[in-house]
């Protein structure tokens, strides 16, 4: 069969470094940062299986940025591999200002002075990057700093707009830690100043995905899409789920957001640590129901920025998170700023393998069932039945076709036991799907008959070394071809 060579590819993919690479079906993010952001380390990252490299907008210039951005595209245009790029904003981050002598030493029972005036920080008073703190605190609060190792109480809310707070878990208070109020409702935008000039350089970049911090509404996510919206911007966005507000509000946020990050540090400590456990398997669940790739991030492999081993605790909980059905897994200061960044995505590797190799098991039947709700049922139902009949009969790969990327997302929620492939005219949505459980993503723009390009999509494989002949393919697609419909047909094909 002839085809256009120009509007299908899948760079390099042919090559056994591109198979390899995508062998595993839970993907991995990883942050870059000093320690990776050279195009040899990130090279070595790529190859070790890196999916989505997560840029931190907390740190680092916008000229720094760029210069990441280049390297990952660098490898994306020169390996067969189609890397995200993932931008995380900063978000309405507070903290306390700079302390004398970097160390100010806090004993329960002291009385300290919150205050919104730039100072250098004493026992007298502490600058707080929260102009309307006395605004929204309340006697009795709570705040917990440097992630949750010091506890102070609000005692007194002055007119001048201090806050006296009394220290109930002492400690050593050092410069711009962070601040968390657990008890407080923040008034604080979603995005900051700070955020937005952040994003319109994400914007003008054409990164893959933009994560928006400390979500606690639907409406943080409107406002964020708007601004995408307004500049036309095809990057997906991320709803990082890391406050109690978000966990009211989780059914409209997942559905507004395009995908989900369970930031369980900043969770861990704005809810009970003991909570944390089964808000991130039910977090998993929720969003498998609704198709929405879901992150699991923070302290996964932490040990290794300083040792080439994990702790045994640390091998679990990656473990755990692939048998519950997670998208992806995220590395933060193992890969920016430890001395094996290499290694732990090496080792992060092993564990997915191991574990989707001897114990994969998904209750498909009970749990990931099409929801009647939906307005996408009837496509639902269609793509769930595909990887059912794809189970059934031991098929060697499944297929699917999108513009949008819906049918990617929900073929890969039912998180089917065949290889997944998906093709796509859509060349943004290529690297977008790395996120996503399973997905190997084509660029494919033919639009003839539906049998060509079922056929097309079968020799595109068998020429990659995907399939063989005598394997078994399940496609789905849509006809007819040129109105663009919902997923509506199911195909069984033996390879020639």
């Amino acid at each position: 069969m002839s085809r256009n060579s120009e509007k299908y590819a899948y760079k390099g993919m042919d090559k056994q470094a591109g198979i390899e690479h995508n062998y595993k079906r839970t993907k991995i993010v990883a942050t870059v940062g000093p320690a990776s952001a050279d195009y040899d380390t990130m090279l070595g990252l790529a190859r070790a299986g890196v999916n989505v490299f997560r840029l931190n907008f907390s740190h680092g210039s916008h000229e720094d940025k760029l210069a990441i951005i280049n390297n990952i595209r660098r490898i994306n245009d020169e390996q067969p591999f189609n890397v995200a790029i993932l931008g995380d904003l900063q978000g309405p981050k507070l903290r306390v200002g700079e302390i004398e002598n970097n160390a100010l030493p806090v004993a329960p029972g002291d009385i300290l002075t919150f205050t919104n005036e730039k100072c250098v920080g004493t026992k007298e008073k502490i600058y707080v990057s929260y102009p309307n703190l006395a605004g929204d605190v309340k006697l009795g609060n709570k705040i917990l700093i440097d992630d949750g190792k010091l506890e102070v109480v609000v005692r007194s809310i002055e007119k001048n707009g201090d806050v006296k707070v009394e220290v109930t878990i002492g400690g050593v208070l050092s410069s711009k830690k962070g601040i968390n109020l657990p008890d407080t409702r923040i008034s604080l935008p979603a995005l900051t100043d700070k955020d937005l000039a952040d994003l319109e350089f994400i914007i003008e970049q054409k990164l893959d995905w933009v994560a928006l911090s400390f979500v606690r509404s639907v409406k943080d996510l409107v406002i964020l899409r708007s601004k995408l919206d307004e500049k036309k911007s095809k990057t997906k966005i991320i709803a990082k789920i890391e406050k109690p507000e978000a966990i009211t509000n989780i059914r409209d946020i997942i559905l507004e957001s395009d995908a989900i990050m369970i930031a369980r540090g900043d969770l861990g400590v704005e809810m009970p640590v003991e909570k944390v456990p089964m808000i991130q398997k039910d977090l998993i669940r929720k969003c498998m129901h609704r198709a929405k790739p879901v992150i699991v991030a923070t302290q996964m492999m932490e040990s290794m920025i300083d040792r080439v081993k994990p702790n045994r605790s640390e091998i679990t909980d990656v473990a755990n998170a692939v048998l519950e059905g997670a998208d992806a897994v995220m590395l933060s200061g193992e890969t920016a700023t430890g001395e094996h960044p290499v290694l732990v995505v090496e080792t992060m590797t092993k564990i997915i393998r191991e574990i989707e190799n001897t114990a994969y098991q998904y209750d498909r039947e009970e749990m990931m069932k099409p929801q009647p709700h939906s307005p996408s049922f009837l496509s639902d139902a269609i793509c769930y039945n595909a990887c059912k009949i794809a189970l059934d009969v031991n098929a060697d790969a499944l297929v699917g076709m999108t513009q949008s990327g819906y049918t990617a997302f929900m073929l890969s929620s039912y998180r089917p036991k065949a290889p997944l492939y998906i093709f796509t005219k859509e060349q943004s949505l290529v690297p977008q799907l790395s996120l996503s459980w399973g997905v190997r993503a084509f660029y494919y723009a033919e639009e003839e008959s539906l049998d060509d390009i079922i056929g097309d999509q079968i020799d595109i494989l068998k020429e990659r070394g995907f399939i063989k002949g005598g394997d078994v393919v399940i496609n789905t697609g849509s006809t007819p071809v040129d109105l663009h419909l919902p997923t509506n047909v199911i195909k069984v094909t033996r390879v020639n």
